[in-house]
């Protein structure tokens, strides 16, 4: 019989496995970052991060409301990073360094293993990324339509 293990009971052998040096790997729950992870398909190996962290990058942190996300940073400001999962489109602001638990190194699927240094996966980050703040609108407008829709 399969046991969800909630991460907050991970947390401790994550940071076991940073403290020697290692990946933890996880799968991924959801479909915020959909569609290049996949919930029951992919999992992520997390290592340490190197602070601080750069756009593009897909850390796991904890909220405030002590929420575990893996989301992608979209930007900076002053007040720390900002975050969006692939598959949405409100931002998250003021994530800060405090937040950040460890950041994805590489991806398995199907079997497969990627680093988040393969030109596929950089072409893909790349393109997310700069067309985070056009998608916005876009997904905004198709949200409310569904809404005004669905009576909702």
């Amino acid at each position: 019989m399969k046991k969800n293990i909630s991460m907050s009971d991970l947390l401790p052998f994550i940071e076991e496995a940073f403290s020697r040096n290692t990946t933890f790997k996880i799968p991924i729950t959801g479909t915020s970052m959909n569609p290049y992870l996949v919930q029951g398909r992919d999992f992520v190996f997390i290592e340490k991060p190197r602070l601080p962290l750069e756009i593009g990058d897909i850390p796991l942190y904890r909220r405030d409301d002590g929420a575990f996300v893996l989301h992608r940073i979209v930007g900076k400001n002053e007040n720390g990073y900002i975050m969006c999962g692939d598959n949405q489109f409100l931002l998250e602001k003021n994530i800060t360094d405090k937040h950040i638990i460890g950041v994805v190194c590489a991806f398995c699927r199907d079997g497969k293993t990627f680093g988040v240094t393969d030109a596929d996966y950089i072409k893909y980050k790349n393109k997310y990324v700069e067309n985070v703040k056009k998608r916005y609108p876009i997904r905004r407008l198709r949200y409310n339509l569904y809404r005004l829709r669905n009576g909702k």
